[in-house]
């Protein structure tokens, strides 16, 4: 059952490019019953993998910005560290985490919901505000989103990928479309990587269910992303949209 839950989850991903943890982490929690934090520190682990692949295949169709995924990885690596310990700290690691990330879970599912439904007004809502920035403020912003995704991907491993894409083509309005994905792909695999090990560091990883994930997702991912264009994206991010927000509200509630 959980590898079939990563072929569908890797096939979702490959079809509309959302992140998985947006996907994965509430069906491991509400479906198969895993603690929240078990469920985050997991997926965490399996973004790391999985997007390592899209990486490289990005990399090779040199459809990655190196410059921006340095400027991400500059403010979310300390900000995921900082989380990482701060949860150490207040002892909300492992089993003691199920309420507050559940509820952090719940708030990021929806706002990726928001992203994916509503994602062209906010792009023309911000577009000339993005014309008058000068380059030095775009790159203290793009820190400063590497900030933000740091700490909420951490609690609730959603967030790198609607999320920081809708943020990227925001902020960069006249790069391409292709590649910004391969950007936002490729900063997630630093940034899932840390956040992953320092959940194990707190005994939130369960290795038995990470390596039935992947058997599923690789396959997946790769079958998707090839049958993307028979599949509408007008059609698919409005049911996706609507599913985040009920299991959005279930989580909270």
């Amino acid at each position: 059952m959980y590898t079939l839950c990563g072929l569908l989850v890797g096939l979702l991903v490959g079809f509309t490019g959302v992140g998985g943890g947006s996907l994965m982490t509430p069906m491991l929690v509400l479906l198969f019953g895993f603690n929240p934090a078990t469920a985050v520190g997991t997926d965490l682990l399996h973004a790391a993998i999985s997007k390592a692949c899209g990486t490289v295949v990005h990399g090779r169709n040199a459809t990655v910005d190196w410059r921006i995924v340095g400027r991400l990885a500059s403010g979310s690596i300390p900000a995921t560290i900082a989380t990482i310990l701060l949860l150490r700290y207040l002892d909300l690691g492992g089993h003691g985490s199920g309420r507050l990330i559940g509820g952090m879970l719940g708030v990021a599912l929806i706002a990726t919901a928001a992203s994916l439904l509503f994602r062209g007004r906010i792009l023309d809502a911000f577009a000339r505000s993005a014309e008058r920035l000068s380059e030095e403020q775009v790159r203290r912003l793009t820190i400063a989103l590497g900030l933000l995704l740091g700490v909420l991907v951490s609690l609730t491993s959603v967030g790198a990928g609607a999320l920081g894409m809708v943020a990227l083509l925001s902020l960069y309005p006249k790069a391409p479309s292709a590649r910004l994905v391969g950007t936002d792909i490729a900063h997630a695999v630093p940034l899932t990587l840390v956040a992953g090990l320092g959940h194990w560091y707190l005994g939130s990883v369960d290795w038995t269910l990470l390596v039935s994930l992947l058997l599923g997702s690789l396959p997946g991912i790769v079958i998707g992303s090839q049958l993307t264009g028979y599949v509408p994206d007008r059609i698919l991010r409005p049911i996706l949209g609507t599913a985040l927000v009920a299991v959005g509200a279930r989580l909270i509630v």
